[in-house]
């Protein structure tokens, strides 16, 4: 039929690239800087970001063999649980396009909300942090390396809110980074779309970043593109639980919501004294005499405080409280995180990440105030 641009197929079930984007993938891989590209990839909800960071990355890995990825989408996040802000290197291409997978970022920040909403400023640190992290860090050790198969390139996913506060959240982290490519997908409702060229910058700003815009690869029958809905809460709910799944091994036959909900109201909890942590409530401010009631039954940040106060504590994983006995003066915490790590975590962070009904309907899964069959940490 006229009008259709012809598409490449991938092994991901119902994902065919566009060619658009396969050229425009095949030509930031292939752009030759002192630097490895930094690809910063916006656009409007549900517009095929995240699937065309996914297709990039697997384009970046054949030529530099690791890629950073760093995820500011705290709703819907790409290798972590909801509520967090990463950055993870990946060396592995992602073999299904439709499927996102958990893994273990090199620097992840607790924020603790599924959108920017709450504390803008807040998340903007947490990014900045994340982004100086590469840029002082690891682009300069890649830099400095002898070969060229050191070099880092940079990915980074943003969310789709692209109005009001959201546009000026996005204005911020493109003045903030140095990218030299910023990827801008569009959809047929021009409403909803990025304002058009680089709208990041001032009249009098210049720029030598690479602007690159393109539609959203999926298509009705009149060649208008099309958004993606996705049921964003129960995405959530299971991306959480996927990531509890990993408290059991891989081979355990928990294949159900019902079975994951057992076996989780049966798993020996860890004993963390409350001596020896901080509890700190984001984006709210909680009475002394409420903060155990706050805290039991949720799902709490697990992190390390740095010796420099102005940082920003560094999250190593999630947790369930699963109850709290003040006359022992403990914390019974659930958490896939491994015990060697979790000694080091001193502060726990509660924000408004919510457990999965799912986890709920069996009754006894985050029972308040369990006393027996605990593990010490320390």
């Amino acid at each position: 039929m006229a009008g259709f641009a012809p598409l490449r197929e991938t092994s991901s079930p119902g994902i065919e690239i566009s060619e658009e984007w396969s050229v425009a993938a095949d030509n930031i891989s292939k752009s030759f800087t002192s630097l490895a590209p930094i690809v910063f990839i916006c656009g409007a909800k549900n517009s095929g970001k995240t699937t065309f960071s996914r297709y990039l990355l697997n384009t970046f890995l054949p030529r530099y063999k690791r890629v950073a990825y760093l995820d500011t989408d705290v709703g819907q996040p790409e290798f972590t649980p909801p509520g967090c802000l990463s950055l993870t290197i990946i060396d592995e291409a992602t073999p299904d396009l439709t499927i996102p997978c958990l893994k273990t970022p090199l620097r992840c920040y607790f924020f603790g909300d599924v959108s920017s909403k709450r504390d803008p400023e807040t998340y903007l640190n947490c990014i900045f942090a994340l982004y100086d992290h590469y840029s002082k860090d690891l682009q300069v050790s890649s830099k400095n390396a002898s070969t060229g198969a050191a070099d880092l390139p940079l990915i980074i996913n943003t969310p789709g809110w692209v109005k009001g506060l959201g546009f000026d959240i996005l204005v911020d982290m493109l003045k903030h980074m140095a990218a030299t490519h910023v990827v801008k997908i569009n959809i047929s409702s021009v409403r909803k779309n990025l304002p058009d060229g680089a709208f990041w910058l001032d009249e009098l700003d210049e720029s030598s970043v690479k602007l690159v815009e393109m539609t959203s690869a999926r298509k009705d029958s009149y060649n208008r593109s099309v958004l993606v809905q996705k049921e964003a809460r129960l995405i959530r709910e299971l991306r959480l639980m996927a990531y509890f799944r990993q408290c059991f091994p891989s081979n355990m036959g928990i294949t159900t919501i019902k079975e994951l909900s057992l076996a989780l109201a049966s798993l020996t909890p860890y004993q963390v004294p409350i001596s020896s942590i901080k509890i700190r409530h984001l984006h709210c401010e909680v009475p002394n005499s409420e903060v155990f009631y706050s805290l039991n039954a949720t799902i709490v940040g697990l992190a390390v405080s740095c010796a420099d106060s102005q940082s920003l504590p560094v999250c190593v994983g999630l947790g369930i409280v699963r109850g709290i006995d003040t006359l022992k003066n403990v914390i019974y915490l659930i958490t896939p995180v491994p015990q060697k790590i979790l000694t080091g975590v001193d502060i726990l962070l509660q924000g408004y990440i919510q457990i999965p009904t799912g986890l709920l309907q069996v009754q006894g899964c985050v029972s308040p105030y369990m006393s027996a069959n605990v593990v010490q940490t320390n």
